[in-house]
């Protein structure tokens, strides 16, 4: 919300099939699933990320920062060095491709 996004909380009795259904294998998966503007949006992927592929608006299914990157939305922790991480783009076939890179400072 602090980013301008407008959120409403759903709770999915089967999340695994509600990723599956959105191109969420099980390597791409994270803890978080979003539906942006028709768009996945798989767990912590910065804000920036996003709002780049709003603006952009290629031919994916969405976005995706497996695992849990420590540094990333939400991961920030004090004295915890945050780590560089790729945000994937999952495009209607399958296929991955690095669509950010993300590296601290």
């Amino acid at each position: 919300e602090k980013e301008g996004f407008t959120i409403q909380d759903k709770v999915i009795e089967n999340m695994e099939a509600f990723k599956q259904a959105n191109g969420i294998t099980p390597e791409l998966s994270s803890c978080h699933t979003a539906i942006v503007d028709d768009y996945v949006v798989e767990g912590h992927v910065p804000a920036a990320s996003i709002k780049k592929m709003l603006h952009e608006r290629p031919d994916i299914r969405g976005l995706t920062a497996p695992g849990m990157p420590m540094g990333s939305p939400g991961m920030e922790t004090t004295g915890v060095k945050a780590e560089p991480f790729d945000v994937l783009a999952i495009a209607y076939d399958g296929t991955i491709t690095t669509f950010d890179q993300i590296r601290p400072k």
